[in-house]
């Protein structure tokens, strides 16, 4: 282009000059893309410095969008439990991801499950209506990739395919059930960076309102590697509704918390009979409400503070006392301890009887609490899925 000249702005003085003939792959009005100095002279860089910053500029400008995008991106993990909906909302930032929004509420969607195989009218109006409100938030933020998940109540009940269908239908959300194996990985893929090092095979756990999971993990890795698993049907909602106490003498209450660990035991006696002789450290991870709430009364919290219990290691045998304790106390009296009050006051027992049974078959001398799991889970996953997938795209 730096042989064509751009026309004198001062017309009629001086001779015309003929212009070249185009070149054929010339593009055409290449001349408006110079500059002309005052006596009509032809800068031919000019073109080429121009285009470079408009580039330059719109490469610059693409890019901060894109950046802007990322960071406006949010992506959204639903976990429909047995006893609690929950929702997490995020942004990713690094290696890590910032919470924008989240929302939790005990629905008992599994309440009456264990004796009639169904989840009640009453129970999922009440999920229902949480859904609505996780609904709502997620229209509100700028989410690109959202996974929603429904556990054990629904995998158990016989209406649980129709009640998915009403939930799409009121809401808007596709909850997935998933099974008891994936359930296990995402819960152990949140929260498996608050392990302690150590030797040997460390045990994650999530006890559940409807299940418990334990995943036996190897650390030899950067990312743990699951050696081994199980799944069994007792959480703090159907353990509850399997013994129901008559009384609250001292005695009724421990004969009934001793039916309770013997129920758990022998759910897990295949997985014990798997686990290693010698396991190294015998770290130990918990996730779930039943660990995060016995380390708040722990800490003597007036009120929760998951800043001060995500994260937090304890004396197994300081969290065997409180279990014990719990269990000989009436409902009155659990409800006493702040962070229990009378929402958790009736369901913290089976929540107990689990927890002191895996300490039976993994008896470690420290256990890790964990207030992230599956909803962290399925961030994770979301977000690397994106970046992979934006990566091939590039």
């Amino acid at each position: 282009m730096g042989e064509n000249v751009a026309p004198s702005p001062q017309k009629g003085r001086g001779r015309k000059r003929k212009k070249p003939p185009r070149r054929k792959n010339a593009a055409p009005k290449a001349a408006t893309l110079q500059q002309t100095s005052v006596d009509g002279a032809a800068r031919p860089d000019a073109a080429k410095v121009s285009a470079n910053a408009r580039n330059s500029a719109t490469g610059g400008a693409q890019a901060a969008s894109r950046r802007n995008w990322l960071e406006r991106t949010a992506y959204a993990a639903l976990d429909l439990g047995t006893n609690n909906c929950r929702l997490l909302i995020a942004r990713a930032g690094g290696d890590d991801f910032t919470v924008v929004d989240a929302f939790s509420r005990v629905v008992r969607l599994g309440e009456g499950l264990t004796s009639t195989g169904r989840m009640s009218d009453e129970a999922m109006d009440r999920a229902v209506e949480a859904l609505s409100v996780c609904a709502e938030k997620l229209k509100k933020r700028n989410v690109v990739l959202a996974r929603s998940v429904a556990t054990e109540a629904c995998r158990q009940a016989v209406n649980g395919a129709q009640f998915i269908e009403r939930v799409k239908r009121e809401t808007g959300i596709h909850l997935d059930i998933i099974s008891p194996k994936e359930e296990a990985r995402l819960a152990m893929m949140g929260c498996h960076a608050l392990l302690e090092n150590g030797d040997g095979p460390a045990l994650i756990f999530d006890i559940g309102g409807g299940s418990t999971e334990l995943v036996l993990v190897s650390t030899s890795g950067p990312v743990p590697e699951i050696l081994d698993w199980v799944s069994v049907p007792w959480g703090v909602v159907s353990l509850t509704e399997s013994e129901r106490v008559e009384g609250d003498s001292p005695e009724q209450l421990k004969a009934s918390y001793q039916v309770m660990r013997d129920k758990v035991m022998l759910s897990f006696a295949d997985f014990a009979a798997r686990l290693p002789d010698e396991g190294g450290d015998r770290r130990l991870l918990g996730t779930s409400g039943t660990v995060t709430t016995l380390a708040s009364v722990y800490l003597k919290l007036n009120s929760y503070d998951r800043r001060a219990v995500d994260g937090l290691h304890l004396p197994t045998s300081a969290m065997r006392d409180i279990s014990r304790e719990l269990a000989h106390r009436n409902i009155q009296g659990r409800a006493e301890f702040p962070t229990i009050g009378h929402e958790r006051a009736d369901l913290v027992v089976a929540g107990c009887a689990i927890l002191e049974s895996i300490f039976d078959i993994w008896p470690g001398e420290r256990l890790g609490v964990a207030d992230r799991g599956i909803r962290e889970g399925i961030l994770r996953a979301l977000m690397a899925s994106d970046a992979n997938r934006r990566n091939r795209r590039n």
